[in-house]
């Protein structure tokens, strides 16, 4: 079991770009007065984005540096994964990741989902950015979190190329840094969407819970290999989304 990014920083963790925040936040936030003036925007739950959320395409990845470099990294280390799948893997760590994919390729989704969350966070020890790359916020690949493990969003990069390797689409997925509003840190997991449903895969639990009942958590923005949303919660969507089961 590993524990929340607790040291990192939060004027990094919790944005993709200070730059590019500031210049949407005045449009952000009037989108969300409208909507929560606007009779019936919160009237069903399918209105509500992730965790509850107003969300916005804000623009291109190349905003979140960190994100850009580890998927330009995994790309060029898929010869290697290829390469272990034919038996000769780097280390055992590695190893032991392609035997699980393989011996999920068949499974019901939701089995993916469960068996993946599980072996990713048991998989190595937390280690933060700081000890491990002496900077406050690296994204790192699998070989390289298996050569020396990592933090949170760390065990979201490995869950998400394992879940793409099972047949999930990158649509369907997204890397999202949140803030642990009852430990008031900032976090990050892994969101996937089957049939209309959000699961938030967690470094922190090995259930794999519907979107709902991650109580704990604000959504700050959320990131796949194309895209990038930013996200708004208010008190009032917040009242909506308990009403409707969420929070």
């Amino acid at each position: 079991m590993t524990k929340p990014c607790e040291n990192a920083d939060p004027a990094i963790a919790l944005r993709p770009a200070r730059a590019a925040r500031r210049s949407t936040f005045g449009i952000l936030a009037l989108l969300a007065a409208l909507a929560i003036a606007w009779p019936g925007a919160a009237s069903a739950q399918d209105q509500f984005g992730l965790l509850g959320s107003l969300e916005f395409r804000t623009g291109s990845i190349e905003a979140i540096p960190q994100w850009t470099g580890v998927l330009d990294r995994i790309a060029a280390q898929r010869a290697v994964y290829a390469a272990c799948d034919r038996g000769d893997c780097p280390q055992p760590g590695v190893q032991a990741w392609r035997r699980q994919v393989a011996d999920l390729a068949s499974a019901d989704p939701l089995q993916q989902l469960d068996a993946i969350n599980r072996f990713a966070n048991r998989a190595m020890p937390y280690l933060e950015d700081i000890q491990n790359y002496g900077r406050s916020d690296y994204w790192a690949s699998p070989l390289e979190f298996f050569d020396r493990s990592g933090d949170c969003e760390d065990f979201a990069i490995l869950k998400f190329v394992s879940l793409l390797e099972l047949g999930f689409t990158n649509d369907q997925m997204r890397i999202v840094v949140v803030e642990d509003v009852l430990r008031r840190l900032p976090h990050a997991v892994l969101s996937v969407q089957i049939d209309g449903q959000f699961y938030i895969l967690d470094s922190l639990i090995d259930v794999v819970l519907p979107h709902e009942r991650a109580t704990q958590y604000a959504p700050q923005y959320s990131v796949n290999m194309t895209t990038r949303w930013a996200h708004i919660v208010t008190p009032e969507l917040t009242e909506r989304f308990r009403a409707q089961g969420g929070y």
